[in-house]
């Protein structure tokens, strides 16, 4: 059984070593983990995961290897968390009920009724179409549905129609050592070359070492910078939210840059581009960058690449406040036109199908504010942004 964990970690890529598997046998034949499953888990993720990003991976297989086993402790009351049962009592309408539900109105009259539901609401609330709470047809709430209202105290998106959500949600970052169908992408990347001899002299100039070798009568090295790319990438990934159906896509993209590149920086925003972005999707909160911050580190000449699917309340682009996870203090109009302002060769990747951005008032929005340089996320889409990057 052990042996089998062993091998599907190193299947999945997991660097664990054949030395960490053995100090695991040992510390079991002392009984450190007591017999307990839970304390077993916890053992052999300290001693075979060396990496945080590998967190996620280990207990898919962790899981997988050890399904069946009562991961419970021995305690026979088994509380139901709070969630579930909110969930149990969430509305479902077809869609002859939805069309029949209005709009509560603009960006301006939802977010002051908003402020008098606060102001007056004394009480929880399931059901019905004013007050915030659960399963019911008002703007605000959890586990309902509405037009367009602003989500209140719900784990996850049901039918994509907020404008606002009133929760700290957690995105996972991109894996970086993704291989998985990136070859394709990385021949694309490769037309974004432009060479140039750069760094320290380490690499044997042959051709210079002859000449100098026959004209002094003895062996003459020399040495060279090693050729390299010198195109400069800034790339945004929108992360989270609806962009989880294309995570795999952009982990792709993000690995065949990583390879391809040697001048990359790279940052994450949600939706749209605001006043911060961040590197580590565990800290978005707490480590952040001012945008200003990297339009002034970064020159003019890196080439900037947008990823993502573009799919979001139309507020959040044009509005101050609109942005769907905090009140944003410009409008994401308005970063997007700083970005073009500045650099001059930027575009938009977008993995939702071409034929359906018609559908999405906001893709529609984004690809004007990038002059028309939105590109879908495909092989002829790559090699039609990577001619606009190259102009």
């Amino acid at each position: 059984m052990f042996a089998t964990f062993f091998k599907e970690l190193r299947d999945a890529k997991i660097p664990v070593t054949l030395k960490e598997y053995l100090t695991l046998l040992e510390a079991l034949d002392a009984d450190v983990a007591q017999q307990r499953v839970e304390d077993f888990y916890y053992l052999s993720r300290s001693l075979l995961v060396k990496d945080e990003r590998y967190l996620d991976r280990f207990d898919g297989v962790f899981g997988h290897v050890f399904k069946g086993l009562d991961l419970m402790s021995e305690t026979a009351t088994v509380e139901v968390p709070d969630e579930w049962l909110r969930a149990m009592s969430a509305l479902y309408l077809t869609d002859e009920e939805k069309a029949k539900i209005e709009e509560l109105g603009g960006w301006e009259k939802i977010m002051e009724t908003l402020r008098q539901r606060l102001a007056e609401q004394k009480e929880r609330h399931q059901g019905g179409n004013k007050w915030i709470g659960t399963g019911g047809t008002s703007p605000f709430g959890a586990y309902g549905y509405n037009p367009a209202g602003i989500r209140i105290g719900q784990k996850e998106s049901r039918h994509r129609r907020a404008i606002k959500v009133w929760d700290k949600r957690e995105f996972k970052d991109l894996a970086g050592d993704v291989e998985l169908g990136v070859r394709n992408i990385k021949m694309a990347l490769r037309r974004l070359r432009r060479f140039a001899r750069e760094g320290a002299a380490e690499e044997l100039d042959l051709d210079q070492t002859v000449r100098g070798t026959a004209r002094k009568g003895y062996l003459d090295l020399a040495l060279r910078p090693t050729r390299r790319n010198a195109v400069k990438v800034l790339m945004f990934f929108d992360v989270g939210g609806s962009m989880d159906w294309h995570i795999q896509t952009a982990e792709e993209l993000f690995s065949a840059a990583r390879s391809e590149f040697k001048h990359l920086e790279y940052y994450y925003f949600h939706n749209c581009l605001y006043e911060s972005v961040w590197r580590n999707n565990a800290r978005r909160w707490s480590d952040t960058t001012p945008t200003w911050q990297v339009l002034n580190t970064y020159p003019a000449d890196y080439k900037v690449i947008f990823i993502g699917d573009a799919s979001m309340s139309p507020y959040e682009i044009t509005h101050v406040g609109g942005a769907v996870e905090h009140m944003n203090e410009e409008a994401g109009a308005t970063w997007l036109q700083r970005v073009t302002g500045i650099y001059t060769h930027a575009v938009w990747l977008n993995p939702v199908p071409e034929t359906h951005w018609g559908y999405t008032p906001s893709i529609g929005l984004v690809n004007r504010l990038m002059e028309g340089r939105m590109y879908p996320m495909t092989l002829s889409g790559l090699d039609s942004a990577i001619r606009e990057l190259m102009r």
